[in-house]
């Protein structure tokens, strides 16, 4: 099943509303046929000064007379007068002309009562008749197409909400790796450029794809009741052109999804500006970033243009077949009412002879399907477009992330013994190994120090303890239960974790604290801050308190402030195991020395990973542990490995001389 039927089975869930937006359309279609056949009245009735009385006993008389004449002819008499139709000495043609006139006499004669009884007798009553109706017909017209627009666009919402929700979730469920490597304009990009054109697509599919092909079959339903044959003689390039649209849709798909990637490239380029507008100002480089947008742009304008030279090709190829099909139903249609026959190039058109007015109305239904089609021809590009769409968000979708939990987990109580590293290795890319053979055990309890240089593994190390990454080899394992036989959630909700980057949502102080402890009354919420030092702050220096809102990514707050909000945030979640990832290194002296004091404090009986290159914060550890190039060196208390370790001696006198 393609990306977008995937789609498309979403929003054929909601049953109800597209049988509706069906049922609209369908009324919308048979309306703008009956509109339409309105010209055969006109012609035939009104413009003769007739009534549908005159007109009906006219028909009758008429066709009575042919039905003689064809007997006569079966019984071999000769009719001065006849018209030359009839003067065919073939019995089978003359009978086959006799079964569809005496047809044509039974519809008027069931027809005649009705008139009769309910319609008016002079001309004018009968031409206000069928003005009423025309407007009649038109608006009830207008209101099934409002109804079918509001349900076709409700279905489409509904669908991408659903798919969008999807999305999001399946995006959650991705792996740190996966976020780096999409990169997140990527990802903005198939969340809003990606899924409006998925909106668009399915509300075309369901609006006028399935609306205006109604209309179409409508039209033709009324041309083939007139004369079958030929309409399909006049359609007789129809498969040529679905072949043409066919190949230029194809086309159009290719074309619109690399446009696609291209406006992902733009959204990259737009968010990493934006997000380092201070170092782009402060050093001067809004030149090379105005270039390096416009490149990625002028790229999209090529791909754009690209795709609007594949779409101008459809309006013209469906007007061509358009009007070759009327010529020919006009040429065609010509020859058999001024001759009189019945054929055409000795192939049968029609069972009896075309009237002036009955081929006037197949004309106008036959002009009837070149609106319709002309609105098809607009929406080839916007189908592709969403197709390619939902090649994208699908891409995302279905790929499974490298982080998942077991399909039969192993009950994790709060950690009470220790967490080991097995063996553990680990790379991004194979050529580049990041941990090597790491045998570590941290002991419940425990507050352990990783220091080293850059680059050497420690965050990674980190990272493994709430599975945001698994080891290429060996494990990670908590009370001697590995992680990977660990539902998710359970370890995570065991573990607080304090980023390098503050991250605060934009709400409020409040929410924020609460984040991640949706349970919490407002009464831990506040304790948890009184233990972070950040109740006063929050009381006395917020102007609404713990309903002030932070701005996005805590915006409003200074750095100091939003590690307080973020250290109350771990302290609510009481977790047994607590990361500090470099969790003072962008704070000002006074906020570190009072978070150092509720750290103190709170790393009491929980096992503590501290990450950091501040002497005050090593002061907390029991162990340190010295990593290089992805291998531990040493580990012990900090006076022995001054004495016996030469990497951090000599991190100690770099990082911290001026201090000791």
């Amino acid at each position: 099943m393609s990306n977008f039927a995937k789609a498309l089975k979403i929003a054929l869930r909601y049953r109800w509303t597209f049988a509706g937006s069906v049922a609209c359309a369908l009324m919308v279609a048979i309306l703008w046929g009956a509109n339409i056949s309105a010209v055969y009245p006109f012609v035939e009735i009104v413009f003769q000064g007739q009534s549908l009385h005159d007109w009906v006993d006219q028909r009758i008389e008429t066709t009575g007379e042919t039905i003689e004449q064809y007997e006569a002819r079966l019984r071999g008499q000769t009719i001065e007068g006849d018209p030359p139709t009839t003067t065919a000495t073939d019995s089978g043609l003359i009978r086959a002309r006799l079964a569809a006139e005496r047809k044509a006499l039974g519809m008027y004669e069931r027809l005649k009562p009705v008139i009769y009884r309910y319609l008016p007798s002079d001309a004018f009553g009968t031409l206000v008749v069928i003005i009423s109706l025309l407007l009649v017909g038109t608006i009830l017209k207008s209101l099934f197409f409002i109804a079918n627009a509001i349900l076709v666009n409700r279905l489409a919402q509904l669908a991408t909400l659903n798919l969008r929700t999807q999305f999001f979730r399946k995006t959650l469920r991705m792996s740190l790796a996966d976020f780096n490597e999409e990169g997140t304009g990527e990802l903005m990009s198939r969340f809003t450029y990606d899924m409006e054109s998925l909106v668009s697509g399915i509300r075309l599919l369901f609006g006028k794809t399935i609306r205006e092909p109604l209309k179409m079959i409508a039209c033709l339903t009324g041309a083939a009741l007139i004369c079958w044959r030929l309409l399909l003689f006049s359609l007789v390039l129809a498969p040529l052109a679905g072949w043409l649209i066919g190949r230029l849709s194809n086309t159009l798909k290719r074309a619109n999804r690399r446009a696609m990637e291209e406006m992902s490239q733009i959204y990259n380029v737009l968010e990493e500006t934006f997000q380092g507008v201070k170092i782009v100002q402060a050093f001067t480089m809004e030149r090379f970033e105005r270039r390096r947008f416009h490149q990625a742009s002028k790229n999209y304008y090529r791909k754009a243009m690209r795709i609007a030279r594949y779409d101008s090709l459809t309006h013209p190829l469906t007007e061509v077949m358009g009007v070759v099909t009327i010529s020919l139903a006009m040429i065609a249609g010509a020859y058999l009412v001024l001759k009189g026959e019945t054929h055409l190039l000795g192939i049968r058109m029609s069972d009896r002879p075309l009237s002036l007015a009955s081929l006037l109305m197949f004309y106008a239904l036959l002009a009837g399907v070149s609106d319709p089609a002309r609105k098809m021809s607009e929406v080839f590009n916007r189908l592709q477009r969403a197709a390619a769409a939902c090649d994208r968000i699908y891409a995302m979708i279905d790929r499974e992330p490298e982080i998942q939990n077991p399909a039969h987990p192993k009950l994790l109580a709060r950690h009470h013994r220790a967490i080991s590293f097995e063996k553990v290795c680990f790379h991004y890319a194979p050529e580049k190994a990041v941990l090597e053979e790491i045998n570590l055990t941290i002991p419940f309890g425990e507050t352990l120090a990783i220091v080293g240089p850059n680059g050497c593994g420690k965050s990674t190390l980190a990272n493994l303890i709430p599975r945001f990454f698994d080891p290429i080899s060996g494990r990670v394992a908590v009370d001697g239960v590995d992680l990977r036989d660990v539902r998710l959630r359970d370890l995570r909700s065991q573990i607080g974790l304090v980023a390098q980057e503050t991250l605060l949502f934009d709400a409020t102080v409040y929410d924020n604290i609460r984040y991640g402890s949706p349970h919490a009354s407002r009464q831990q919420v506040i304790e948890a801050a009184r233990q972070a030092h950040a109740h006063r702050l929050i009381e006395q220096r917020l102007e609404r308190g713990y309903e002030t809102m932070v701005g996005p990514r805590g915006s409003q707050l200074s750095g100091g402030q939003r590690q307080r909000i973020a250290l109350a945030r771990a302290i609510l979640r009481d977790p047994a195991i607590l990361v500090l990832d470099e969790a003072t290194s962008q704070v000002d002296l006074e906020s570190e020395q009072i978070i150092h004091k509720v750290l103190e404090r709170f790393i009491r009986d929980r096992t503590t990973l501290v990450i950091t290159h501040r002497l005050g914060t090593l002061a907390l550890a029991d162990r340190i542990v010295v990593m290089e190039a992805g291998r531990i060196l040493d580990c012990g208390q900090h006076q022995q490995l001054v004495d016996r370790c030469p990497v951090y001696r000599r991190l100690y006198d770099i990082q911290f001389g001026a201090t000791g």
